[in-house]
Formats: C-alpha cells, sequence, structure tokens
C-alpha cells in the first residue's frame, strides 16, 4: 500500500469521492432489512451473495470513511447476518443453501434459491469474505456488536467445505439438488484462492493440507512472459483481485512463490502492467483503447444492444462474458470494464489512478453511483448498469490502496491465517504474532 504521500491531494479526492459514490451504490440498492444486495441495477432481479459480501466489507469502510454511522453499519451488517441464519438449509431446490454453502442467487424476496441456480462454493467464499470482515471489523465489547461475531463465527463454521471435495483434494465448483455435484473442480490460479484458503481454516470442516499444493499443481500452464511481464497468467483481471481483496499477499508466499521469487501481490501487479501494454499494443484495433483506457475481466456487453451489430472487426460482440487478455482464458471484443484497472489500484496505483481519473471524464461513464459497468467505444455502447460484483472491488481496492482497511483487518482472522499457514505460506505480517 503506498504512502499518501504519493498521491496529489486531487487524487486522493477523486478516489474518495469514488468510493463514497461506489459505497451509495451499495446502501441506496440494499434491502436494510434482509441485507439482500441485488446482482445488478437498475432492474434488479434477484439477489447475489458474492454481492452481499462485498456490501459487508463495505459497512466497515463506510464506518470508517464517515459515510455512515458505525452504529447504522452494526445494524446494517447484524440485518444481513442474521437474515442469511435464517434461511433453510437443506437438500431441496426451496432452500437458500445446504451445508452451509448458498445458492449463487437467492430470491429478492424470500431469500430462497432463484431459479436453477448451483450450490457455489467460489460465491460462498466471497460471501463468507465479507463476513469474517465483520467479525474482525466489529470488534468492540458491547452487546451490539458481539452479536455481530458471533453470528459472523456461526454462518462461517456451518460451512461444509469437505461436501464439495467430491474429487478430493479438490474442491468442486458446485452443486445442484437435481444433478448432483458440477463437473468442474477449481484448481489452478484464478479468482477461487479464498475457496481453499477458507476451507483450509475452517474450525469445523476444515479440508486436508493437500488441497492447496492440487490447487496449484497446474500453475505450470499459466506461467509465461505477456505484455513484457512474466507472470501467472489469468486473463479476466478479476482473477487477480477478487481473493485478493480480503488478503494482504505482499511479503508472504507459498511454497510456488518462494519458488519462482515473487509474491500474489507483485503477480497482480504485472497482470495489471500486462493489460495495459495490451490496450496500448491494441492487436485488436479497438477504438478509445490506450494507455488510459483498459482493463478486460468479466462484466456487461454490447452484444444484443438494440442497434449494436452482432460482430466488430470480425469479432461477435457478447454481452455478459468474462473478457481478459493474457497467456490463458483471452477473449477481448473491445469492451472495457473500470472495474477491472480500479480493482488493480492497491497493485499498480501509479497507472491505475490516471486511467480511473481519465475514465471519469468520458460522457456517461461516471454518474452518482460510480462507474457504469462498461464501455464500447469501437460501437458507440456504453452500459446503463452497475453490477454487484464489479463494484465491490472499486469499493475495496481503493480503500486497501488508500489505508489498507481490509487487509489490515483481515489480519486479525485465526480462520484466515490458519488457513494461508496450512496452505504452505510464510513471511511478512504471517511471521507476527497472531493476534490475542
Amino acid at each position: 500500500m503506498p504512502d499518501a504521500a504519493d498521491r496529489s491531494p486531487d487524487d486522493d479526492a477523486f478516489l474518495d469521492e469514488l468510493g463514497r459514490r461506489t459505497f451509495a451504490w451499495f446502501l441506496d440498492h440494499t434491502d436494510p432489512a434482509t441485507g439482500r444486495t441485488p446482482d445488478r441495477t437498475p432492474d434488479p432481479a434477484f439477489a447475489s451473495i458474492a454481492a452481499i459480501g462485498f456490501g459487508l466489507t463495505g459497512y466497515g469502510i463506510g464506518a470508517e470513511r464517515g459515510w455512515i454511522t458505525r452504529a447504522e453499519a452494526v445494524a446494517r451488517t447484524a440485518a444481513t447476518l442474521d437474515a442469511l441464519l435464517a434461511l433453510p438449509q437443506h437438500a431441496g431446490p426451496d432452500a437458500g443453501g445446504h451445508r452451509g454453502f448458498f445458492y449463487h442467487f437467492l430470491d429478492l424476496r424470500t431469500g430462497l434459491r432463484y431459479g436453477g441456480c448451483e450450490l457455489s462454493s467460489v460465491d460462498t467464499a466471497l460471501l463468507m469474505g465479507g463476513v469474517l470482515f465483520a467479525a474482525a471489523y466489529f470488534d468492540a465489547d458491547d452487546p451490539a456488536e458481539r452479536a455481530v461475531r458471533e453470528a459472523a463465527e456461526a454462518l462461517y463454521a456451518q460451512v461444509d467445505w469437505t461436501f464439495l471435495q467430491n474429487e478430493p483434494p479438490l474442491v468442486s465448483m458446485g452443486w445442484t439438488p437435481e444433478h448432483g455435484y458440477l463437473s468442474a473442480q477449481w484448481r489452478g490460479y484464478n479468482e477461487a484462492m479464498l475457496v481453499v484458503l477458507l476451507a483450509l481454516g475452517s474450525p469445523t470442516h476444515p479440508v486436508g493440507e493437500d488441497a492447496w499444493p492440487a490447487w496449484c499443481a497446474t500453475y505450470d500452464r499459466a506461467w509465461g512472459r505477456f505484455g513484457g511481464e512474466q507472470h501467472l497468467a489469468f486473463g479476466p483481471l478479476f482473477g487477480h483481485q477478487y481473493s485478493h481483496l480480503w488478503v494482504d499477499f505482499a511479503g508472504i508466499a507459498d511454497p510456488w512463490c518462494r519458488a519462482h521469487g515473487l509474491d500474489y501481490a507483485e503477480n497482480s501487479r504485472r497482470a495489471a502492467v500486462a493489460q495495459q501494454r495490451h490496450a496500448i499494443d491494441n492487436p485488436g484495433g479497438w477504438d478509445g483503447y490506450g494507455a488510459d483506457f483498459w482493463g478486460l475481466t468479466a462484466c456487461d456487453g454490447p452484444g444484443g444492444a438494440p442497434g449494436v451489430p452482432a460482430t466488430a472487426h470480425g469479432v461477435p460482440l457478447s454481452d455478459y462474458s468474462a473478457r481478459g487478455a493474457g497467456l490463458t482464458d483471452a477473449f477481448d471484443d473491445g469492451t472495457v470494464a473500470p472495474t477491472g484497472a480500479a480493482g488493480m489500484v492497491a497493485f499498480a496505483p501509479g497507472i491505475v489512478v490516471p486511467t480511473l481519473r481519465a475514465m471519469a471524464g468520458r460522457p456517461g461513464l461516471y454518474g452518482p453511483y460510480g462507474f457504469a459497468d462498461a464501455a464500447n467505444p469501437t460501437v458507440g455502447w456504453t452500459a446503463g448498469t452497475q453490477l454487484g460484483i464489479d463494484q465491490g472491488p472499486i469499493l475495496g481496492m481503493t480503500e486497501n490502496h488508500r489505508s489498507g482497511l481490509v487487509w489490515r483487518t483481515m489480519r486479525s482472522s485465526p480462520h484466515l491465517r490458519r488457513g494461508l499457514e496450512r496452505a504452505g505460506f510464510t513471511g511478512g505480517w504471517l511471521a507476527d504474532p497472531a493476534p490475542s
């Protein structure tokens, strides 16, 4: 985290305003009685459990910044945790979850499974990131904050991580009551680091220590040079930022990182630089690309929008899709998402802050709730939406850059520490004594 002296007063004022506007999206669109955050606006259809996790993290940020009072943050957090605990957990389709996991999407009114979505390991992990942040942040010795901690601990303790190990030591991406386990397992470098770390750190249903070596076993397939940077590749930038929002990887390393002379924070910095270089080189010839307009990640897109062609430069245009650039998982249809760059600000502020300020000056891309989800200048399209899982990294990572709040708070989580140590991480802040 750079010192505040490394930012100009104008930069700091811009980041503060960006954070305030992005936080307002969570505050205004989340039901204060249930804590259910919609997957997207302005036409919310269902809640996203990952967005709820980002929102839980946001309440502490909001309290720290004075955007809401601490009492308001406690009340919002308590309502969210209590509503989650109250949801039925069983193997039938009319539940909020099963074995402590939650369905990817929930009905905004009832909190039950929406449509035929899966019990999601990664979205549950992102939810638990927010849950454990709440447990660590609200540390006052009073009844309201003790109740938050107790509810958060209960939610984390009920997750049976071993249930989704149908092919141990790997963890499945999910399960449905109709079809059982999804065929895909989490392995290799991507957004699901937090799944394995929280599964390793569980005080009640932990996975074996062989889970982390199994996760890392395919790393060498993604290790190489792209955009002038030698790094562990994952094309969409969310893979370099989702888990990293809650885990301060700077200075700590697992066996793979020690053997390759870097940590995951440095790897994310290199990924950001490589993506900016991709935009500068602009092999697809997309309009607008350059040093101050880059960031390929999962986002809405122009595919199927009225008046937009089906293809551009011979590339099919997608609607919501995981866009990326790199040695793996590459897809670029000219659509850039501000969250792609913003979620990397804690790793590469020197290139990200100027990019965000330039993006904010683009007509239609910056408004009362911060950035629109995405834009494609080649076809003259700008999203009219905001997505919770894209707003979350903007809010959390700008705060990590400015104060390190989320990282500093999560260092005191005994569960995260346990997971990291069981995965073989050493050094850095892990060398300090665990908080009592």
